[in-house]
């Protein structure tokens, strides 16, 4: 795996997923155990995405990144509601944010692992 999607799926995806909790909850009104079921996780950890105690490590990583993940969570929060797409489908947004990323060479500032020989 590329180290670029490596630092992408370990600080950029948690950031969307939080932004996309605090969206259904917050602007959409969903119960947390109903946010939960639309992002396919525990009523848990859409409690603590939306305490900040989760998906902020390294969140100064990416913050000049955090209006384009906030525009695509809500995006993504947006068809969830209204059933476009299901909990599965929130990977394939996801991978268009990411792809987003690499397409326009926007490299995140977090050093992820060397694997040069």
């Amino acid at each position: 795996m590329d180290p670029q999607c490596e630092i992408i799926g370990k600080y950029v995806l948690p950031v969307f997923r939080s932004m996309l909790a605090k969206e259904l909850v917050q602007k959409h009104h969903l119960s947390q155990t109903e946010a939960a079921k639309k992002l396919g996780t525990t009523q848990a950890a859409v409690s603590q995405y939306l305490s900040s105690k989760r998906a902020y490590k390294g969140m100064e990583d990416v913050e000049e990144f955090l209006p384009k993940i906030r525009v695509m969570a809500a995006e993504t929060a947006e068809k969830l509601v209204n059933k476009e797409i299901s909990a599965r489908d929130v990977t394939v947004d996801f991978c268009r944010l990411c792809s987003t990323f690499c397409r326009n060479n926007l490299a995140l500032p977090v050093q992820g692992p060397d694997y040069s020989i």
